[in-house]
């Protein structure tokens, strides 16, 4: 019974590593373009360079307000947020409601929308 347990955690751990999906490769597209055309003029993704947002290279697993050089708002240095999947896609949506004193104001109505911006970012 163990060693049967121990091959299903082997084969669902082994589909968590494999190739992206044909849709997740579709919401990382649609989300360079989301991402050039909604956060484009403030953040940078191409390079580290700060803009009037940090540059958002290598951004899911990083603290907020981490980025060296970037004059982050105190609510969101001093948030303890780490930036995954989740806390992005709740920050999107609306972020003067999760990190009360952000100077990022722009909302992602679209839960779509969110989502293919976050694939990309978590591409990068």
């Amino acid at each position: 019974m163990r060693n049967a347990v121990l091959a299903v955690f082997t084969v669902i751990a082994a589909s968590w590593t494999t190739a992206p999906s044909v849709a997740q490769e579709t919401d990382a597209a649609s989300g360079e373009r989301l991402f050039r055309q909604r956060c484009g003029a403030c953040h940078q993704i191409a390079t580290t360079r700060n803009g009037a947002g940090p540059h958002l290279q290598g951004v899911v697993g990083r603290a907020a307000g981490g980025v060296e050089g970037f004059n982050y708002s105190p609510a969101l240095r001093n948030s303890g947020i780490t930036w995954t999947p989740e806390t992005l896609e709740t920050y999107l949506a609306n972020p003067t409601a999760m990190v009360r004193g952000t100077r990022m104001v722009q909302r992602f109505n679209n839960a779509d929308e969110r989502r293919a911006i976050i694939a990309f970012l978590g591409s990068r």
